[in-house]
């Protein structure tokens, strides 16, 4: 008796990752709340990127500072620097307005930044700890425990007391204390996924581990960890502002919003109150913003919140 042949499985078979745009658009338009928040998070970033072009000011530019502005009201026109402030000016005589947008992009940059690098690393070790298993889990997850096992503040304060201010010694800051939650994340899902037919089937066809983890293994692994990554970047943003309101951060001489309310904090009283206030504002706008949108992306990539 003989039987029809069977075309060999091929590669391109094996069900690829889930694509959810189609329901997130869709989703965040019926959302009134989660509109909102995606509309001014896109404005926030679009001032922060084009700082340069609607700045009155650049702040960090001493040519352009004069230190007898210091402290002018909001609107107060400047008897020495003959323009109008429409935040005020700060301590060092720098427009509030300028100073804010610029130190948005920095509170921006270093947020997405860290985020990225992050989730980046530790879905490289999640994947490779939940795949090969034996050691090279042990070793990854013991690291990952210890490093959890701190409060994640405590970890950036050792880390800035050692290296000082800067943005490249904050972004490594919050990198080391951000990786381990999407390590052990990426672990757990690798650990479902590793079991299941297209990943049997991946090896059946010969192919190398690598190009399974890489190629298959990673995709369906993601949707957890973007909605942990979108939470993080508020996470990071608030982080740094605290670290830089104490002093650890970005340095004097380019403040984030951390740092320009850290700036303000000591005039409160004597009723200087927008040196604090209103970057604070937008610090709080900013990080229920991005709040709003990753709730909704976490509706929209979980399974048990889909309907039909």
């Amino acid at each position: 008796m003989s039987t029809l042949p069977t075309a060999p499985l091929q590669e391109e078979t094996l069900p690829a990752a889930p694509a959810p745009l189609r329901r997130f658009v869709r989703d965040f338009r019926a959302s009134k709340v989660a509109l909102a928040g995606a509309v001014a998070l896109v404005i926030l970033i679009l001032a922060a990127l084009f700082a340069p072009l609607i700045a009155p000011q650049n702040p960090y530019d001493l040519a352009q500072i004069d230190i007898l502005d210091s402290r002018l009201d909001p609107g107060q026109a400047a008897s020495h620097g003959g323009m109008t402030y429409v935040l005020g000016t700060d301590e060092q005589g720098r427009d509030m307005l300028s100073a804010i947008l610029y130190g948005l992009r920095i509170s921006l940059l270093v947020g997405f930044g860290s985020t990225a690098i992050a989730l980046s690393l530790g879905l490289v070790l999640g994947l490779l700890a939940g795949y090969f298993r034996g050691l090279v889990d042990a070793v990854i997850m013991r690291v990952a425990d210890i490093q959890l096992s701190f409060p994640p503040i405590l970890v950036a304060l050792i880390l800035l007391a050692l290296s000082g201010p800067g943005i490249d010694k904050i972004l490594f800051a919050l990198v080391a204390v951000q990786w381990a939650y999407y390590a052990r994340t990426a672990r757990s899902a690798a650990l479902v996924e590793r079991g299941k037919e297209y990943i049997e089937a991946a090896r059946g066809l010969g192919l190398s581990p690598w190009r399974i983890v890489f190629r298959h293994l990673l995709p369906n692994c993601m949707p957890p960890l973007i909605v942990i990554a979108a939470l993080q970047v508020a996470s990071a943003i608030s982080l740094e502002a605290t670290l830089s309101f104490l002093g650890l951060g970005m340095p004097i001489t380019e403040p984030s919003l951390g740092l320009l309310i850290a700036n303000g904090f000591d005039y409160l009283l004597s009723g200087k109150y927008w040196i604090s206030v209103f970057p604070g504002l937008v610090l709080l706008l900013t990080v229920v913003a991005i709040n709003l949108v990753a709730d909704q992306l976490r509706d929209v990539l979980n399974p048990r919140l889909q309907t039909q």
